[in-house]
């Protein structure tokens, strides 16, 4: 039985996973495809990927994880009344 020789986009794309791409499939707006792919076109550019990563990870950081406890100690917290009156529950009977 003769072996199956590989497509020419089978050989393609494991060229590419051998140096490190991956392919990845989005789904966008007709008006931002273009945008999209210059902005892969970007990435894959050794000359100008430095500078787009850089620019994309400013731009879409993700915020720092702050813990809730963090977060409490640093609400303003002037002008509310955090004082309450003093409630002894019901007379109970025994």
């Amino acid at each position: 039985m003769a072996g199956k020789t590989k497509s020419s986009v089978a050989i393609h794309r494991a060229r590419k996973e051998r140096q490190g791409f991956v392919r990845v499939e989005v789904t966008v707006r007709k008006e931002d495809a273009s945008l999209v792919r210059r902005v892969a076109s970007a990435l894959s550019d050794p000359s100008r990927q430095g500078q787009a990563r850089k620019l994309l990870r400013q731009g879409f950081a993700e915020p720092p994880k702050v813990s809730l406890k963090a977060l409490l100690a640093s609400a303003p917290l002037d002008g509310i009344d955090l004082d309450r009156s003093r409630d002894l529950g019901r007379d109970v009977d025994l």
